[in-house]
């Protein structure tokens, strides 16, 4: 498989270029600062931003699958600034999809996006809130962006993310009574997310990940 990853320097991003390259597929890795990647066989890097649609369209050509990892870097203005980075790629990119195709995307959010709110309890709302308030808004729009749409997706809600090395061992809650907060390392959702692209079983879900 060539599998599209935006966002692919950093965290979960890198943590799934990694995985699939070592399971033998071919990554085209979208990021603007991609030409700093060490060469690795299988590996095609792409500095870009993620979203003008000029690039998206040629990061497009020739993939089977997206995985959009994007990602934000924790500051204090995001606690009063708006965050629009995931809606605006996701915007350009999910118009262009339907267009000429992969049909096949995974985005990564988080749990507290969406209806998975409904599982914080009340503390870990006020939390959310009060530091998460402005990313978690754009995760939702991002959500909502790519339910609407007609490709083949499934939104992937990891926990509190580490990085410790993958177990292998992690629950993948599809039903929202099962959905609870926890840590998950970013190795094992790169996991989840590599066996997600050849199960057709997890297009329309969105689980929350946890171990």
């Amino acid at each position: 498989m060539k599998i599209l990853v935006i966002g692919a320097t950093r965290g979960i991003g890198k943590a799934v270029m990694t995985a699939a390259l070592g399971a033998g597929h071919e990554v085209r890795a979208l990021a603007r600062s991609a030409d700093r990647l060490d060469a690795a066989e299988g590996l095609e890097p792409m500095a870009g931003d993620a979203t003008d649609p000029a690039v998206l369209r040629a990061a497009l050509e020739g993939v089977d699958a997206v995985v959009m990892a994007l990602g934000i870097r924790e500051s204090l203005s995001m606690l009063w600034k708006k965050v629009t980075l995931f809606s605006d790629v996701t915007s350009a990119l999910v118009p262009l999809m339907q267009q000429q195709g992969p049909d096949r995307l995974i985005a990564i959010t988080g749990i507290g996006a969406g209806d998975s709110r409904s599982a914080l309890s009340q503390a870990e709302r006020i939390g959310h809130k009060v530091i998460f308030s402005e990313p978690y808004k754009d995760k939702t729009r991002q959500e909502e962006i790519i339910r609407a749409s007609s490709l083949r997706w499934t939104l992937v809600r990891p926990t509190i993310l580490t990085n410790n090395r993958g177990s292998g061992k992690y629950r993948v809650m599809v039903e929202p009574e099962s959905w609870r907060m926890g840590m998950i390392s970013r190795a094992d959702v790169a996991d989840y997310i590599l066996r997600a692209l050849s199960d057709d079983a997890t297009v329309g879900t969105a689980p929350v990940l946890a171990r």
